[in-house]
């Protein structure tokens, strides 16, 4: 019996590489290669009629370019949906470059026999295209082919299993170092966070081996071993008594590692439509890393727009925005202890971006930090504080989608995208979330900033201890504070109704480059609907103009083409013949003066 097989890929080079490979195998047959868009076509070509009890096996293997990682919008799936209402009878077995839950999930949907790794090795390929020829489903991270195929594991499988326990021992040295070097007292803000942020990478990463390298089929003890050694976590050093008993109660209730049976640990709600292959602690530490990292490399303002935390040095941004990203971690970790539920996070969003506001003015400037003014001493914490409503009003409030952000980071719900639903773990989620969590992060950051310029912003204890060098004089200060309220202006009565009729969100984001804008699509109807005055008045002058430019852009163009006709052809050429007839009556009186002196015996 010969497996005939069909190439379905748009890559030529990965196509003839694999048909070349295929043929080397004796009951193996590639009848056909073609590219997607052939795909129909090719089929009804060279497949007979699958009815007629041929004992040949037929399969399709259809490519998944490394782009397909959005379900319904990309051509393979549709084409994999037509292969399958056209030959309803024919095993299809793609292959894709990601074990993504999504696209295990999406190729399901679209009809698919199998999905499979093109990277796999030789041995599980060719098992996975035998059982799927055969009409067995297999699916990435269910099924061990080979294991499956011969009835005891194989060769790939022990590879597996060994590389899982060697890459987990070493992991758990690294986590191991990383924590000796947490205990050290001496290490500034910065570098504890960089170290912080390394432990959880090498975390996550041991996760992931765990999950990735799994072989359920093979039974290793030393694998139970290496996986249960436990690594004592270390409370970081902290500035204060109040911040050690805050950070203390963190590190407690924190489970102490990701490990395989996380869930064991944190149970997570099935809320996503699609299984996915992370759990909600590592989801939470892979954001905070790509965050950290960011700022890190970079905290300067590419926004062309000026924002409170451009007044402070770079060292006290960084700092500032860690601390942020350390209080959200807490919060997290409270709301994960209260066992609250997503019903009782509605209506909580302005409270806890407030409790958040409030916990990091104090950390950064000191709960009980005083400044002499004048002979009187004034309490710092207490003086900002009070103005809570105006930045309530001006930072806190437009904050978009901060309970939506902790739905998914607690219970992994779905993030709707452009009307899409994206499970905890896909790509489109991981950086919507991303977006949303540096976003927040760099509002509240600014609310922290914002009562020290109306409150202290001319304060010389202030300005030499938090202001960058640059924007240090008086004059300086006042330019910056008199650009921030000329900002919040605009953006008041045309940058937020624009936004609203535009149906879009700016979000501000931590960029490896540094600080920038991005636009997220969001539906703003009832916003819409609430606007009145000048801002009302914005959205009617944007209707018009949409309703009038494009007439009027019509119009000049036909009159600036009627007006080119004009001159070039109507009097472009009534000038040409006139100059035409001045050159031809010079030519005409050279040639007679000429012929009149030949003519002039005299001469």
């Amino acid at each position: 019996m010969t497996l005939r097989l069909v190439l379905i890929e748009d890559d030529s080079a990965y196509r003839s590489a694999l048909a070349l490979w295929l043929e080397q195998i004796t009951d193996i047959e590639v009848v056909a290669e073609c590219r997607l868009s052939e795909a129909i076509a090719c089929l009804r070509e060279t497949l007979p009629d699958l009815d007629r009890g041929d004992n040949d096996l037929f399969l399709a293997i259809l490519g998944l370019s490394p782009t397909a990682l959005q379900p319904g919008e990309t051509s393979e799936w549709q084409v994999c949906e037509r292969v399958r209402s056209q030959f309803p009878q024919l095993p299809i077995l793609i292959l894709g470059v990601s074990a993504e839950p999504i696209l295990v999930a999406a190729a399901q949907r679209a009809g698919a026999t199998g999905f499979w790794l093109r990277g796999s090795q030789p041995d599980a390929l060719v098992a996975t295209m035998r059982r799927v020829a055969n009409g067995q489903g297999v699916w990435i991270g269910h099924t061990d082919p080979i294991a499956a195929a011969g009835g005891r594991p194989g060769v790939f499988s022990e590879m597996r299993r060994n590389l899982r326990i060697t890459g987990v021992r070493r992991m758990e040295g690294a986590i191991a170092e990383l924590s000796q070097q947490l205990r050290d007292g001496r290490l500034t803000q910065v570098e504890r966070l960089i170290l912080e942020g390394r432990r959880r990478e090498v975390r996550v990463a041991r996760w992931l081996v765990q999950q990735m390298l799994a072989t359920p089929a093979l039974s290793d003890g030393e694998r139970d071993d290496a996986a249960t050694q436990q690594i004592p976590d270390v409370s970081p050093g902290v500035s204060s008594p109040e911040m050690g008993e805050r950070q203390a109660r963190s590190q407690a209730i924190a489970p102490t590692r990701l490990s395989a049976n996380a869930s064991e640990l944190e149970p997570v709600p099935a809320i996503a439509p699609l299984e996915t292959r992370i759990s909600a602690l590592s989801l939470q530490s892979i954001l905070v890393d790509a965050l950290l990292s960011n700022i890190q490399s970079s905290v300067a303002n590419l926004t062309g727009v000026p924002l409170e935390t451009d007044i402070l040095q770079s060292a006290r941004k960084q700092e500032l925005f860690g601390l942020i990203l350390r209080k959200l971690e807490s919060l997290l970790e409270d709301l994960r202890q209260s066992q609250i539920t997503v019903e009782q996070l509605e209506g909580m969003q302005l409270q806890l971006l407030l409790d958040l506001w409030e916990t990091a003015t104090e950390d950064f400037f000191g709960r009980y930090s005083t400044l002499v003014i004048q002979g009187t001493e004034v309490p710092l914490v207490e003086v900002l504080l009070s103005d809570a409503p105006l930045v309530d009003a001006t930072l806190l409030r437009p904050i978009p989608y901060f309970e939506t952000l902790l739905s998914h980071l607690l219970f992994q719900t779905p993030l709707m995208i452009n009307g899409n639903a994206y499970p905890a773990g896909n790509p489109e989620s991981l950086l919507r979330a991303e977006l949303l969590l540096g976003h927040t992060v760099l509002q509240l950051a600014n609310a922290v900033v914002q009562p020290l310029l109306n409150q202290f912003a001319d304060v010389e204890e202030i300005k030499q201890s938090f202001y960058d060098r640059r924007l240090m004089s008086t004059r300086e200060v006042e330019r910056f504070r008199n650009d921030l309220s000329w900002h919040y202006r605009m953006r008041r009565y045309f940058g937020t109704p624009r936004d609203i009729f535009e149906s879009r969100h700016q979000l501000l984001t931590f960029q490896p480059r540094g600080i920038q804008v991005r636009s997220i699509y969001a539906p703003r109807r009832d916003e819409l609907e609430d606007l009145s005055g000048l801002p009302y008045a914005v959205t009617l002058v944007l209707e018009t103009r949409d309703a009038i430019a494009p007439r009027l852009r019509a119009s000049f163009s036909v009159v600036g083409s009627a007006l080119v006709y004009v001159l070039t052809e109507v009097l472009g050429r009534s000038i040409g013949l006139i100059g035409r007839g001045v050159i031809k009556g010079v030519g005409n009186v050279w040639q007679e003066t000429r012929y009149s002196r030949d003519s002039d015996p005299r001469q």
